[in-house]
């Protein structure tokens, strides 16, 4: 039996094993019949076909028999292939019901339904990139004195960070005080702007003009609050202007970077919702919302990086910090089928329709998303035809070896009309927030924005699409706007903007 088993061709293997569960049942009811008559195995098939084509084992069905009997195959007996009620008609595959109800076939109707498909992914929480700070000295000179900081301490805002001694300023200073000592107007503006040339900050030259002393030595205080990533200062050092004394980094919303493999990648859009939970804080759920899908992916992981931000109240989350990411993609309604309808041969998506004069047909289709056991059907069904959902393994089967041609996508019926059409003509919801410009690129424009209460957005700083740079006209980076923008398929876009206030 298993060299017979073994000559079987791969396609062979296949029907044998798919038909391997159903024939239990099938043998089990076909032995039940036999001992409730007293009637041989060919009697039996004569009281269920008024003619027989041939007898075929159901696990080589590509092999015909002109006798009944046993399998030479198998340890079963030969089934019989029907004329009329058991045969395949020119439409599609008829079996009788007695074969409907041991094989246990279960249809499904195709209807359109919502699937929200929560894709689950693995990231990381990270320094907020867009808002770090660099330290550096106007003007070159000593280190006197740094305040006992050290790398990832937090510092506040206006903290100071290190005395520098610069030389240069002295004579500078002095010569100020000479000029605004004759009380010669134009002579003291000018003195006063070289002082601002050579780096020296307003509150400096405001404290010399108000002493009448030179101040040589300036504190260097922290321009925001956050992290302190990286310094680079030492007592009795010499640093020159522009160095890096150092680097402050904020985290306050937190960027999170999620690695989404790329079979997945349309599941993600700039703007949609993500959650994360952390080992940290077990049983909470931290919101946020993509701001960015970087452009290349990694090579060993065959993974993209989306970044998200999110809200850091308090600080409690911290950068490095390991977290489950889900991904909500955009409720979008489709038609649907179960997924176990879905027959996938390699080189096409199939389904096995059941039609309304009986029988069973093949017909291709263009499958979309999957979630929670069904697919969403993109071309090739109409809503309300029936799938088979249970033994259409068996069913593809014999309407392969019957010759049936498969139902191409484009001759399935049209899907309810006016649907489409219906969606296509639907506006696109407005929304409205204000914000400040920090960067403005060729189609697109990056504002950090206040919450969006209907979208449930945080405040965050994120790119908008802009199709008419028209709209562009007139603003700088920096500026306080208004704005309104739309929710498309590719991210948020900008309808309107315009300064505050006017």
């Amino acid at each position: 039996m298993r060299a017979a088993f073994e000559r079987l061709t791969p396609r062979q293997r296949s029907y044998a094993a798919a038909a391997g569960i159903a024939l239990v049942s099938l043998a089990a009811g076909y032995g039940l019949s036999m001992l409730g008559d007293g009637e041989s195995g060919e009697a039996a098939a004569d009281t269920e076909c008024e003619e027989v084509l041939y007898w075929y084992d159901p696990m080589v069905p590509d092999q015909r028999f002109d006798e009944p009997g046993k399998s030479p195959f198998m340890d079963m007996q030969l089934v019989p292939k029907c004329a009329g009620g058991g045969a395949q008609t020119g439409e599609g595959v008829s079996i009788s019901s007695t074969q409907v109800q041991n094989f246990g076939i279960r249809t499904a109707e195709a209807e359109y339904g919502v699937l929200e498909p929560d894709v689950n992914v693995t990231g990381t929480l990270a320094y907020n990139g867009s808002d770090v700070a660099i330290v550096q000295p106007r003007a070159g000179g000593y280190v006197q004195r740094t305040y006992g900081h050290a790398p990832q301490d937090m510092i506040a805002r206006g903290a100071p960070i290190v005395d520098l001694l610069i030389p240069e300023w002295g004579g500078a200073q002095q010569e100020f005080l000479a000029v605004a000592a004759t009380g010669d107007e134009a002579l003291i503006r000018a003195a006063r702007q070289r002082l601002r040339l050579l780096g020296m900050p307003e509150g400096v030259i405001s404290s010399v003009a108000r002493s009448g002393q030179a101040r040589t030595t300036v504190t260097v205080t922290a321009p925001q609050s956050g992290a302190i990533t990286s310094l680079g200062i030492r007592p009795g050092m010499t640093v020159m202007a522009g160095q890096t004394l150092a680097e402050i980094s904020g985290y306050s919303p937190i960027w999170l970077e999620a690695a989404v493999p790329e079979a997945l990648a349309g599941s993600a859009r700039v703007g949609q919702p993500v959650s994360a939970t952390l080992t940290a804080f077990p049983g909470e759920r931290f919101a946020g919302r993509i701001i960015a899908i970087l452009p290349s992916a990694q090579d060993a992981s065959r993974t993209i990086t989306v970044r998200a931000a999110m809200p850091n109240p308090g600080l409690k989350l911290k950068p490095g910090m390991f977290a489950k990411v889900s991904l909500t993609p955009e409720r979008r309604e489709a038609l649907l089928v179960p997924s176990e309808a879905v027959i996938r041969t390699g080189e096409r998506t199939l389904v096995m329709l059941a039609q309304e004069g009986g029988g069973y047909r093949p017909a291709e289709i263009r499958i979309g998303r999957e979630a929670n056991g069904r697919t969403e059907v993109l071309a090739g069904l109409a809503p309300g035809e029936e799938v088979v959902v249970s033994g259409q393994f068996l069913l593809d089967s014999e309407a392969s070896l019957a010759g049936i041609d498969v139902r191409a996508i484009d001759r399935a019926p049209s899907a309810t009309g006016g649907r489409e059409a219906q969606d296509d003509a639907e506006e696109p919801r407005t929304y409205r927030a204000s914000g400040t410009i920090t960067r403005i690129a060729q189609s697109s424009v990056t504002l950090r924005h206040g919450p969006v209460p209907a979208l449930e957005w945080p405040g965050m700083t994120m790119p908008f699409a802009v199709e008419d740079r028209s709209l562009l006209r007139g603003l700088e980076r920096g500026d306080q706007v208004s704005f309104t923008f739309v929710q498309a398929g590719t991210g948020p876009r900008i309808v309107s903007i315009r300064k505050s206030g006017q």
